[in-house]
């Protein structure tokens, strides 16, 4: 049997280290793993540093709570040496405690947070486990089927190469009372034989997508999709208008029904893509992956979770997570439906009840297949507690790389080593 070399492109929407500031202010608790026992006390260490050196008697202005809750605890102080030690008490309930810090220097105000985690594997989801969600999800797949795959290729030359030919796709997908359509940007290796194909999934927003050329010519054939209905290869003011426009705030169209809600078309669109994948003679589609980052490390989870022809999934800080942690007293998933004044409008019986359809908490109770699974301690837009909420009910092979001081981004050794994961388990 033909030996290939399988390569995989790391999610297109995972964010790179934050860009370096002058000043440096750095937030740790006092244990190395950063993690905790309920009930065990956390200090924090506050430094404040500019070229390599402490700042002295810099003014730091802290705040210690729960993640993304009100703080129990706020205090300024002068760090006479650059460097402070707080109390940072403790959680009795398995949780994260953030202590975040900003210091005003020379007109500026430079920021930082750390976060201790206290017994994350006991913590549960809040999210209900609908009875019927197993026949829902069914039922979609069913009425998915019966729409003709209808799939449209425009090769695109100007991005061709010698070993790979780029193609613009258009499909047919489930739509709320006619078929919709779902593209995305293919790229297949011009050799013989079938190949390893893998599905990447975005992260929110709206934007165009160029293909994995570099892969491709490694001997995988990757699909990139879109998730909005919309082709991918426009003039970027296209997507801009869309995030500004008619797209604003897609995360909460009609939550107040299961069926009509925004991400049933975008999750059938997933299942659509592997449809798409296995149909093609290039592909051998008892191998195949897909992976994300935020919401397409939710996606991610979801296509693995309804669709058994995924065989192995990488996801850095899944999205869309246990989002009723807001009503239960601690931080809930992104799109954070249910905190702050969205409250007012979102916290109502039919969309609490509709989004158990959509969590991913409940994708991830259905997970089959090895994972990895990547993220830190400091993220501000997928919460840790929900990500663990999700995470503690994968019964699957699963393994976390934790990055605890990273936030809404990746360190490249991070992407490195999920790709390196991914390749040593699709050559076995």
């Amino acid at each position: 049997m033909k030996k290939l070399l399988l390569l995989f492109l790391l999610p297109v929407t995972l964010l790179a280290q934050p860009a370096e500031r002058l000043v440096k202010v750095i937030v740790a608790p006092d244990r190395t793993d950063w993690t905790y026992k309920t009930g065990d006390p956390v200090r924090f260490t506050i430094q404040v540093m500019q070229h390599g050196n402490p700042v002295p008697n810099a003014s730091v202005r802290y705040e210690i709570g729960p993640e993304l809750q009100p703080a129990t605890k706020t205090e300024t102080a002068s760090i006479a040496q650059g460097r402070l030690t707080v109390d940072g008490g403790t959680l009795r309930n398995p949780g994260f405690l953030r202590c975040v810090a900003k210091v005003q220097l020379d007109g500026k105000e430079y920021r930082a947070v750390g976060t201790a985690a206290f017994s994350p594997s006991e913590i549960k989801p809040t999210v209900e486990n609908p009875a019927d969600f197993d026949t829902f999800w069914s039922n979609a797949k069913a009425d998915l089927a019966k729409i003709p795959l209808d799939a449209r290729l425009t090769l695109l030359p100007e991005r061709c190469t010698e070993k790979v030919n780029v193609y613009h796709v258009n499909l047919q997908n489930w739509g709320i009372g006619a078929p919709s359509r779902w593209y995305g940007i293919l790229c297949v290796p011009k050799g013989e034989g079938k190949f390893p194909a893998l599905l990447q999934v975005p992260g929110a927003g709206i934007r165009p997508y160029a293909g994995d050329v570099a892969n491709a010519e490694q001997g995988v054939v990757t699909f990139q999709v879109g998730i909005h209905g919309v082709p991918v290869n426009l003039d970027p003011s296209v997507y801009t208008s869309l995030a500004a426009g008619p797209l604003a705030g897609y995360q909460n169209f009609n939550l107040d029904d299961r069926d009509r809600y925004y991400y049933k078309r975008v999750y059938l669109g997933c299942v659509r893509s592997l449809d798409f994948l296995a149909s093609l003679p290039q592909v051998d589609a008892s191998r195949m992956a897909v992976t994300g980052g935020s919401q397409g490390g939710a996606l991610s989870l979801v296509t693995a979770g309804l669709d058994e022809r995924v065989k192995y999934l990488g996801a850095y800080y899944p999205a869309l997570s246990d989002v009723t942690g807001y009503l239960n007293g601690r931080a809930g998933g992104w799109p954070h439906m249910f905190a702050g004044q969205a409250t007012n409008w979102m916290n109502k019986p039919e969309k609490v009840k509709a989004v158990a359809y959509y969590d991913v908490v409940n994708f991830a109770r259905r997970v089959k297949v090895p994972g990895r699974y990547s993220w830190g301690f400091n993220d501000e837009v997928c919460p840790p507690t929900s990500m663990y909420a999700a995470y503690n009910l994968i019964s699957a092979p699963k393994t976390l790389a934790l990055y605890q001081d990273t936030g809404h981004w990746t360190y490249p050794e991070q992407t490195e080593r999920m790709t390196a994961w991914l390749m040593e388990q699709l050559k076995k």
